[in-house]
Parts: C-alpha cells; structure tokens; sequence
C-alpha cells in the first residue's frame, strides 16, 4: 500500500469534513488510525469480517486474542450482547463514557474473528471528540485497539506509530501528543461478581467502591 495520507485534527473540535472522510473509509472496509483519551487507536468497520481482519493483519496479533469496539451511545450497546448484568449498569452509570471497558456475551450476529472465536466483546462508549465523532459518522460501532503492533507499546504521538502499521492504514488523524499512561480498566461483567481483567486508569478501589464491596475482583 502506498504511504497513508496524515490529517492533522483539532482534538476537542473536529473539522467534520475531516471526520466524514475517515468514516467514509471505515464504511468502505478501510483502517483509520485515530486519537483516543490516552493512545492513538486501529478503527475498522467491527461488523465488517474482512476489514477486522485487516486490523488482526496490520498488528500481527494473535487471531484468538478479541479487540474492543467503540460505540457512540448507550441505546447502541443491547443490540450488541446478549445482556447487560445489573453490576454492568452500575458501571455504566458511574464512568461510561471514559475509560472503561466492558467484556460481555458477544451478539450472535458479531463477527467470530472480532471476538477471537470466544463469543465474548469488550466495549467502551467513546469518550474522545474524535473517537466518538467518527463513530458517530459511521453510525455502527469501530474497532479501538491500539495503533500499535501486537506486544508493543501503545503510541502517544503519530511519528511513534510502527511504519508496519502506517503502511497498511489508509489514513492518519493527528492530534498531537495524548495523555498516555495506564490505558482503559478491562471488566469482565459475564462473570459473577465482575473480574477486573486489566487495571487501567480507573482503579480497582474505585471499581469496588461503585458496584459494592467485595463485588469486583481483581486479578
């Protein structure tokens, strides 16, 4: 593939024609890297089988290893699983949208290569202007793993990004420098109580402290 196109975008106000053309992208089977709260993320149409492939592909992640999805709304989120445990609102409530990401039963109807053949899904309610803005304009749910090759670290800034990954995406958005730091906290809500999967920038006290004590195990 030829070297993608870099756009830079305002991180609190994108340029709409800026995000019209990444989601025109993604709904055309592309990959778009992306800004998010804390690293630079993978954005590929999640219901589209080929393009997820794409996505495992630019990575070279382990094909049984799930990817998260990002959504824009909570009314998108029922259609995708098969239910949504009590403890799950309770999350929910207390930090969608942010850096919160929940795994629950996958919906039939989801690709079986976006769930590593699992049947299970983690999902976070955007809570980045762009990333939320280009799911917006795709109107279903992206893929928001990191931009990075799979065991690497995720990227800050653009010039961090893999050439491996950038030669294989159709288009870069700049947003400068992100926050960096822990990432999203990984829940797992099909389990009974939650199991914290990976401590992120929520905190497993925090966690603890919104469902009830002693409901969210860590580990």
């Amino acid at each position: 593939m030829e070297s993608c196109e870099i756009l830079c975008v305002d991180p609190e106000s994108p340029d709409q024609n800026t995000i019209d053309r990444a989601a025109a992208l993604i709904k055309k089977g592309g990959l778009v890297v992306f800004p998010t709260s804390s690293f630079y993320g993978l954005g590929a149409d999640a219901l589209n089988v080929k393009a997820v492939d794409k996505v495992f592909q630019a990575k070279k992640r382990d094909p049984r290893k799930p990817v998260l999805i990002l959504i824009t709304c909570l009314a998108a989120l029922a259609p995708l699983v098969r239910s949504i445990p009590e403890t799950a609102t309770r999350l929910i409530d207390a930090f969608w949208p942010g850096s919160l990401t929940m795994v629950f039963e996958a919906a039939d109807f989801l690709p079986l290569n976006l769930t590593g053949y699992a049947g299970r899904i983690g999902i976070r309610l955007a809570g980045h202007p762009v990333a939320s803005a280009i799911v917006k304009a795709v109107g279903s749910p992206i893929t928001g793993t990191s931009a990075n090759l799979s065991g690497k670290g995720a990227c800050t800034t653009v010039a961090e990004i893999d050439s491996c990954i950038k030669d294989q995406v159709d288009l870069v958005l700049d947003a400068g420098k992100l926050a960096g730091g822990k990432g999203s906290t990984v829940v797992d809500v099909t389990v009974t109580p939650p199991k914290i999967l990976r401590e992120g920038i929520i905190s497993g006290p925090d966690l603890n402290y919104r469902v009830s004590c002693g409901d969210v195990e860590t580990g």
